[in-house]
């Protein structure tokens, strides 16, 4: 059968990531079935190339029959929260979720897996970016979002070592771009600071790449990638200030000039957090785990995956400016 002819399954394809890697994968010419939940947003789903089936992860006969026929699997969709009421929800859906996708594709003998992971399951250096090497454990982990991505990923690298998972692991860094519907976390970050709503920020730091960048290391990762190997998918190491001054030049204001500690913040997040299991309001901006990792410098290295994949980022500062005018097209920033 033709490479093209192949059936892939995208698993997460009205989200940020999970629509880029469909686009990649059909500008290549390949079969695709996308998986979707019930009341997914349709915006990332108008012009997909394939056939849709909705299901949810955690349902294994959905699973299963959406498995049927499949040759290679993507699995990108996870629970994307950095905040929950019950911060174990976040845990229990990327585990479970995980566990279910990766059973039905070893029951139906799909060929060929890309994981999509995150650098969530490294820990963070303040001496220089860290690569794949700086493996985490559930313990080591901030916040629940991180943690359930610990424990997913070690569940893949079990089942490829003890069950035979066809599966390669993709580390996307923080993806920025246009599409992101949500907004993601980064997202929310980039319009509520094209806003004039961020005049203040913390001294940190974050690595930063084009959305269809880390679509393109999935694809090369199917294409090159090793069974049970991790690959960070990265771009350029940015200071937060420096990502603020950029998003402040796109839209035409000026950049914010007050570097706040992190200590005083601590408790208005706690009161955020509260404010918000009691009032019922959509997820607080500030949080307490976000400002514990905004300790450290989130930067990482994809020499990895640009000497084994042949992986390549586009400037930061092009990224930036694909997400604002995204923005500004849909009217969520002006």
């Amino acid at each position: 059968m033709p490479e093209s002819n192949r059936l892939i399954l995208i698993t997460g394809v009205s989200g940020f990531v999970g629509s880029a890697v469909a686009r990649a994968l059909g500008g290549r010419g390949y079969r695709l079935r996308g998986l979707v939940r019930s009341g997914s947003s349709p915006v990332n789903l108008v012009d997909f190339p394939g056939d849709l089936v909705e299901g949810d992860l955690r349902d294994a006969a959905a699973m299963d029959a959406a498995m049927q026929g499949v040759d290679t699997l993507f699995h990108v969709a996870a629970d994307y929260r950095l905040w929950a009421r019950d911060p174990e929800e976040i845990v229990r859906n990327n585990e479970s979720g995980t566990r279910c996708v990766m059973e039905a594709a070893l029951k139906a003998g799909v060929r060929r897996i890309v994981y999509t992971s995150s650098v969530a399951t490294l820990k963070p250096s303040d001496s220089g970016a860290v690569d794949e090497r700086a493996a985490a454990g559930p313990s080591e982990a901030i916040g629940a979002y991180k943690r359930s991505k610990v424990v997913a990923e070690r569940l893949v690298e079990r089942m490829v070592a003890e069950q035979g998972l066809p599966a390669v692991i993709v580390q996307p860094s923080t993806p920025i771009g246009p599409r992101d519907v949500k907004p993601t976390p980064t997202g929310r970050i980039i319009v509520e600071a094209a806003r004039g709503k961020m005049p203040a920020y913390i001294d940190s730091g974050l690595n930063l790449a084009h959305v269809d960048d880390v679509a393109e290391g999935h694809v090369l990762a199917m294409e090159k990638g090793k069974v049970g190997e991790r690959y960070i998918l990265g771009g350029q190491d940015v200071m937060l200030g420096d990502m603020l001054g950029e998003i402040a030049a796109k839209v035409g204001r000026n950049p914010p000039r007050v570097r706040l500690p992190r200590g005083p913040l601590m408790p208005l997040a706690w009161i955020n957090e509260g404010f918000t299991r009691l009032s019922g309001g959509s997820d607080p901006f500030l949080t307490m785990d976000s400002l514990r990792m905004a300790r450290h410098r989130m930067f990482f290295s994809s020499a990895k995956a640009e000497l084994e994949l042949g992986y390549v980022a586009r400037p930061w500062r092009q990224a930036i400016g694909d997400a604002v005018d995204w923005f500004r097209q849909r009217g969520t920033i002006q």
